[in-house]
Formats: C-alpha cells, sequence, structure tokens
C-alpha cells in the first residue's frame, strides 16, 4: 500500500500528512477521505485547476497526462514540471511526496 506524504500547506495541512492509499486510488478523493481537504472546485471533473499538487517523489511512476491535464495545467499558478491535477492522479504501486501550491485560481472556495 503505497504511502502519500503531504508537505506541509499553511491552510489545508499545516503539520503536513502521511497517508496510506490502495494502489489504484484516485489521488484527490483519496486525500479527502483521509481527511486532508484539498479545494477541487470542478467536483474532480477535470475542469479547473483548484487540485493542482506538485509531486515532490514519484512522479515518473504515474501514468502520462492526457492533453486536456495539460492544458488545463497551464493554467495553474505555481506550475512545475512534475504539477498535475490531482483529480486525474490514479496512484499506482510507489510512495508519493506532494505538495499543494500555496495559492489556486478559485476565486471562491467551497465547504468540501
Amino acid at each position: 500500500m503505497p504511502k502519500i506524504t503531504v508537505l506541509p500547506h499553511h491552510e489545508i495541512c499545516p503539520e503536513g500528512a502521511e497517508v496510506d492509499l490502495d494502489s489504484g486510488s484516485n489521488l484527490c478523493a483519496g486525500l479527502l477521505e483521509k481527511g486532508i481537504s484539498i479545494e477541487h472546485a470542478c467536483e474532480m471533473s477535470k475542469a479547473c485547476t483548484t487540485c493542482h499538487v506538485v509531486v515532490r517523489k514519484g512522479f515518473n511512476s504515474l501514468d502520462e497526462m492526457d492533453d486536456i491535464e495539460a492544458d488545463l495545467l497551464d493554467r495553474a499558478w505555481g506550475l512545475e514540471a512534475d504539477s498535475r491535477l490531482s483529480c486525474q492522479v490514479i496512484v499506482e504501486d510507489k510512495d508519493l511526496t506532494i505538495e499543494i501550491p500555496k495559492y489556486t485560481l478559485n476565486h471562491a472556495k467551497e465547504n468540501h
């Protein structure tokens, strides 16, 4: 069972966290189930960038992103080479370390 390390984020996860997710799990949904309230304004339908994460460890273990995800990420705040939309990441058998960017382009936060 892969371990997901979430680096500290000033609002969402101030102390950081480590959670175990099953292989084949959706990263965004898994984080939400474990109590990490990552933003997901489009309800994980691949229509925004609010669930943007930077994969600091384990990026190469993930499936390649499709063109729609890549186009959306071009609009994300703090885009890096190892950025992904967490709603499109399927956790494989490798541990991941992720960083949630400080800001999103979401104009209004939802109470998810």
